[in-house]
């Protein structure tokens, strides 16, 4: 079940996952990739809620449906 995108809601790294179908190991791999982008938008790797513009560069990024 997907839920429909909420611009305006933090989503967690597992759900990101989840919509990437991927596992929460493989998509934090590919967060520390990113590490130094992430970072300059103001987000660490330990953020457990990921804020909506995050969630928007990542869906773009990763081509994840959510």
């Amino acid at each position: 079940m997907q839920t429909q995108y909420d611009p305006l809601r933090f989503y967690s790294k597992s759900e990101l996952a989840k919509f990437a179908g991927v596992s929460y190991s493989t998509f934090y791999r590919f967060l520390k990739s990113r590490r130094l982008v992430l970072e300059s938008m103001g987000i660490t790797l330990y953020t457990k809620k990921l804020p909506p513009h995050i969630v928007r560069y990542l869906s773009e990024e990763y081509c994840i449906d959510v």
